[in-house]
């Protein structure tokens, strides 16, 4: 399975290269969803009442034969609130009867290999375009997948230069699909830091930690620029959903080529 190597003006280049093995991976969406639920449950946080809560009073059981109930209550004689019940559930100001916990394991777990299918799996998905069309991205139906572009692209350092990239690319229309698309979220988490819904564009991978197109594309809406060693099933398949409209560099194809052989 070979590849033509694109150039940074959006022509294509006389270099022909072999794609890695890892674009021959079988497709398994079943396991790409296991991946991303687990990665997702990585970045919860837990969530959960204090120990003490509600129990922060001193009560005392006046036991049998009184003709009330045998509920904790508090002590004293004088006050308003005295000798009324407290510290149980169902009583006022009482802890809760089943709280959530902070203790609570919300990690999900995922065996190595099977988490490595499924990025090897996200990977393959990239070459499809008919997976990437049905994912609703858009993009020129003259493209040829997967979108490889030269190892020029990684000096890219201004923002409108990172642009005029895609645009080249023929991905353009998907900048346009990501800012129409962006709407302000219902509910309270207006109020929370996550005001705004944006849809997931395209996704630019390079070959190295240091490339200046890693900042130079950050500020793209709905764009997202990682490092080929820092690759996640999510950033790949983002809501469990394979065939993200992804560029490589021909640094990073390279790094495939050596990792997964």
């Amino acid at each position: 399975m070979k590849a033509i190597i694109m150039s940074v003006n959006g022509t294509k280049t006389n270099v022909e290269i072999e794609l890695p093995i890892v674009f021959e991976t079988p497709l398994r969406k079943d396991v790409i969803k296991r991946a991303v639920l687990a990665e997702q449950s990585w970045n919860r946080q837990p969530k959960g009442v204090s120990p003490l809560a509600g129990r922060l009073v001193s009560v005392e059981n006046w036991g049998p034969g009184r003709g009330a109930a045998r509920v904790p209550r508090t002590k004293g004689t004088r006050t308003h609130s005295a000798q009324r019940g407290a510290f149980v559930p169902q009583a006022r100001g009482g802890h809760k009867a089943h709280p959530p916990k902070s203790t609570k394991n919300i990690i999900e777990k995922i065996n190595k290999k099977e988490h490595l299918l499924a990025l090897k799996s996200s990977i393959a998905f990239t070459a499809l375009k008919d997976a990437v069309r049905e994912r609703g991205h858009r993009f020129n139906d003259a493209i040829e997948f997967p979108i490889i572009v030269e190892e020029k692209a990684e000096e890219i350092s201004k923002t409108k230069d990172a642009i005029k990239l895609l645009n080249n690319l023929g991905v353009g229309a998907d900048l346009e699909r990501v800012k129409n698309g962006r709407r302000i979220r219902p509910g309270k988490g207006k109020m929370r830091g996550r005001r705004y819904k944006t849809p997931v564009g395209p996704l630019i991978i390079v070959g190295s930690d240091d490339s200046p197109i890693l900042k130079a594309a950050r500020n793209v809406l709905g764009v997202d620029v990682k490092p080929v060693n820092k690759l996640k099933t999510e950033l790949l398949a983002p809501g469990a959903d394979p065939g993200r409209l992804t560029i490589w560099t021909e640094k990073a194809v390279a790094y495939l080529n050596e990792k997964y052989r």
